[in-house]
């Protein structure tokens, strides 16, 4: 199987942006609602009709032309080329841009494009052919420069989305935490430093929360260190992402309906690890300082009981409720470790961390949980230019009380509101820096196609991350 794996990272389609249309290319006409030549199509967002047989043209709607309408047509027109290209051979496409559009519309039309097509498919069939590559005609020279930047931006932008995809998508038979170590190694590189951390490493250190978690495996755990140090940092952020590569819920075992889908629950990790790629291709001015706990929550006769006591870095003891609360014990350990290593400005860690926030936000909003509110305000506007939707929730302290241990420090499950008490939690190991806690256990994962989403891994957090790093450039 893995010999039969896609190429991870996944290569994006080309765009490239034009002055002008040329004769004997196949067309793309964007058309508004409501437009007279609309070429008989309604204009409503993402519908694409095709207009001939021989020579391959289309209309695609774009709505109200706004710009989340653009990358909405964006990725129904990558679909579409992209099955166009499995009939008959098409190299290239092209689209005449609306005269009236902006660097904005360019930019969200081009994310769509570049996400709209993915597919992660592990087989050994010969790999179906790629979308086609495409040209976005501005119609006046004197825009193409504008446009051609904001096209390069959130190419880097869809790659870390897509990085994440690829690396969520990869079956667990593949992905143990070795696996994912040993591939930021090789695909971030650059100017990030890697450094993966091993067991025996983990043990001399104390990472008991990390080691209770990976030691029912037969695949030992990793801690994977990301560090990306540009001239002049004005800022230094602490990022930390779950990396269970796969979770069985421990001796807490969890039901078989959807126990499959435990291949994204390191989403969160994969979030960081691409966005730590994207910043430093961003060359954004920012110190970022990034750490992904690695593990396999499995069953055997060496795993993790509910009643055990665990020590985490730095001393603190956790009482262990449920072994399928499993991501906040290795999070205690990064945060902790991150924090009294790194000395960083602020921290935020994501994670696929409860169903609870399932319930309370469905599937494509994430939560947010801050100690500050400026770093929350910040997190939500980053997630708005990225296209990726959150929604800021209480630490509520009556509620602190119940983390309290009676045998240990504090309690891993003390039952209650689920995403609250794991948020209040990880803020026992955050020594009172400016945090946020970003839970994307809905939104990680999605099982329809919208916007630029197909059924999978759905990248989201990445792009965030990065859009919250340029806001401290």
């Amino acid at each position: 199987m893995r010999n039969s794996l896609p190429p991870v990272p996944t290569k994006l389609p080309e765009i490239e942006v034009v002055a002008a249309t040329r004769r004997g290319i196949p067309l793309v006409v964007l058309a508004a609602a409501g437009d007279e030549d609309a070429y008989g199509s309604s204009g409503r967002t993402g519908e694409i009709r095709e207009l001939t047989e021989d020579v391959p043209r289309w209309v695609a709607g774009i709505g109200d032309a706004a710009p989340k309408d653009f990358r909405q047509t964006g990725a129904a027109l990558a679909r579409t080329l992209r099955d166009a290209a499995e009939h008959r051979p098409i190299r290239t496409v092209q689209v005449a841009l609306p005269p009236d559009v902006t660097a904005e519309h360019v930019g969200e039309l081009a994310t769509g494009l570049f996400l709209g097509g993915y597919r992660f498919v592990v087989t050994t069939s010969e790999p179906k052919p790629s979308m086609p590559a495409v040209r976005l005609a501005a119609g006046d020279d004197r825009a193409v420069p504008e446009y051609a930047e904001a096209a390069s931006r959130v190419r880097i932008l869809a790659a870390a989305a897509a990085f994440t995809r690829d690396l969520a998508n990869t079956p667990s038979n593949v992905k143990n935490p070795a696996w994912l170590a040993n591939t930021a190694a090789k695909v971030v590189g650059g100017p990030v430093e890697v450094t993966v951390r091993d067991e025996k490493w983990l043990a001399d250190k104390g990472f008991g929360g990390v080691l209770a978690v990976g030691g029912g495996s037969a695949s030992p755990p990793r801690l994977i260190e990301m560090t990306y140090r540009p001239r002049g940092a004005a800022k230094h952020l602490l990022f930390v992402g779950k990396g269970i590569t796969f979770d069985t819920g421990g001796l807490s075992v969890k039901p078989a309906d959807g126990m499959h889908l435990m291949r994204t629950d390191m989403a969160g990790g994969a979030a960081v690890i691409a966005a730590v790629r994207a910043i430093a291709e961003l060359k954004l001015p920012v110190r970022v300082t990034a750490l992904v706990p690695a593990a396999e929550n499995h069953v055997s006769g060496s795993s993790y009981r509910p009643g055990d006591i665990v020590r985490h870095y730095g001393g603190r003891t956790t009482e262990v409720g449920n072994t399928d609360a499993e991501g906040r014990m290795v999070m205690a350990d990064a945060l902790a470790y991150g924090i009294d290593r790194f000395r960083p400005d602020l921290v935020v860690d994501a994670a696929t961390l409860t169903g609870a926030m399932k319930v309370s936000l469905g599937l494509r909003v994430g939560g947010v949980f801050a100690t500050d509110d400026d770093l929350a305000a910040r997190v939500v506007a980053a997630g708005a230019r990225a296209g990726e939707a959150w929604w800021r929730m209480p630490l509520v302290e009556d509620y602190a009380r119940g983390i309290e241990g009676e045998l240990g420090d504090v309690r891993q499950a003390p039952g209650g509101p689920g995403g609250i008490m794991a948020a209040l939690f990880l803020r026992e190991f955050t020594a009172g820096l400016p945090w946020a806690h970003l839970d994307i256990a809905g939104p990680a994962r999605a099982d329809k196609t919208y916007a630029d989403i197909v059924p999978g891994a759905s990248g989201f957090a990445a792009r965030t991350l990065v859009e919250l790093a340029a806001s401290y450039g």
